[in-house]
């Protein structure tokens, strides 16, 4: 299984960037990984940036050719548990999913139409993190499901 990581945006903030470049190689040992960084609008009206944004992820997903699609949304259904989070990784492992990308959209979030095309909508948290930071805790929280699943000593 591959891991497709695509958010809008860079990580400015070089610790934040050291943090997920940290996580990224971790979760590396267990799983392949790619990071998808996509350009934020230039501006604009608020529709206007959501659509231009919205596209840029839809055209990544395309390239992602078939791929189970993840968003993290504030309004997500799903707010897992670590060993929850763990525990859906490996039923997506054994039903066969080649690729699975977790999509964080812009800051002022996605289009209606990309919601709706995404197989599943997780809220990280009923708290409100940056982007940047919601990056940090995607990645160590994926670190942590294959930490989980594998039974080694990280997650205690």
């Amino acid at each position: 299984m591959r891991i497709r990581l695509i958010w809008v945006g860079r990580t400015k903030n070089e610790h934040v960037r050291a943090l997920v470049g940290d996580y990224l190689q971790r979760l590396g040992r267990f799983v392949r990984c790619e990071v998808t960084e996509l350009r934020e609008s230039a501006g604009g009206d608020e529709r206007g940036v959501i659509e231009e944004e919205s596209k840029r992820i839809a055209a990544a997903l395309a390239r992602a050719d078939g791929a189970m699609t993840v968003l993290l949304d504030v309004e997500g259904r799903r707010e897992w548990s670590s060993p929850e989070l763990a525990a859906q990784v490996g039923r997506w492992q054994l039903e066969g999913k080649k690729e699975i990308a977790f999509v964080i959209g812009g800051h002022l979030g996605v289009t209606a139409e990309l919601k709706a095309k995404a197989d599943v909508r997780w809220s990280l948290s009923p708290l409100t993190l940056t982007h940047e930071m919601a990056r940090v805790v995607l990645v160590e929280q994926l670190y942590r499901a294959y930490t989980i699943m594998h039974g080694l000593p990280y997650q205690k």
